[in-house]
């Protein structure tokens, strides 16, 4: 009797078993699959996103050393072609004189402050258009270098105190004219901390213009370029005049 009964409850088990097992396998295959594409998203996320989104993240708000700089002081931000120059208000924050055309299409300050475009600057030095605003570091210097009171080993008068900087700098926050050799940001950062405003980008883009003008071999060169395009363009008052009158000028200023 008691080898039936065992009899009969392994047969109930080894019967029981398989039916277990067709219920748990595919709640287990569901599980694994759902876990699986999880994982697969997850992974496709951060391939999409690159390797630097996660440094994007965990980048501070201001990657710059801001107590580095002090109210006053004069930035400069070298470029490839030009130096840009700003003065640092205290907080993160720098007023710098920037071209930019869109505040004569909007009054919006909303738009006006947001990072000015190579569009918007293009355009607002060929309209002679400029305004006075303050950024943040981190959109003034762009991502390059800062070198601070760089110019104050050059410029022959003595720099003002820091704070009569600064607030030189924030009464002149707003629109303002602009002239690529007379009113520029060095025209404006040398105000606010010398007391007169000087571009030596200027000077030295003069200095070359007047070289390129002494050098007899320009007048030359012009003349050169004008009959080629009368060759090209035909005769005609559009070609000739400047064949004639741009070598004449550059030989009685040479």
């Amino acid at each position: 009797m008691q080898g039936w009964v065992a009899a009969s409850r392994s047969r109930r088990k080894a019967g029981k078993s398989p039916q277990a097992c067709s219920m748990k396998n595919p709640m287990y295959e569901v599980a694994s699959l759902l876990l699986e594409k999880l994982l697969l998203l997850a992974n496709l996320k951060l391939c999409s996103e690159g390797p630097g989104a996660a440094e994007e993240e965990e980048k501070p708000a201001s990657y710059y050393d801001t107590t580095y700089f002090k109210r006053g002081d004069l930035l400069e931000v070298p470029r490839t072609l030009f130096v840009h120059f700003g003065i640092y208000l205290g907080d993160n924050r720098v007023a710098h004189l920037m071209p930019d055309i869109l505040p004569a299409f909007t009054d919006d300050q909303r738009q006006i402050q947001q990072v000015v475009t190579n569009k918007r600057l293009i355009l607002g030095v060929l309209a002679r258009m400029a305004r006075i605003r303050v950024d943040t570091l981190e959109d003034f210097a762009y991502g390059g270098s800062i070198l601070v009171n760089h110019m104050d080993q050059a410029f022959p008068s003595q720099a003002l105190r820091d704070e009569e900087v600064a607030r030189r700098a924030e009464k002149l926050v707003g629109a303002t004219a602009y002239s690529l050799l007379w009113n520029n940001c060095e025209h404006f950062v040398t105000y606010c901390r010398y007391g007169s405003a000087v571009s030596f980008q200027t000077d030295k883009f003069c200095e070359t213009v007047k070289m390129i003008i002494r050098d007899q071999r320009s007048v030359l060169a012009s003349a050169l370029l004008g009959l080629a395009s009368i060759v090209c363009l035909g005769l005609a008052p559009s070609t000739t005049l400047p064949t004639i009158i741009i070598p004449f000028f550059l030989w009685m200023a040479g």
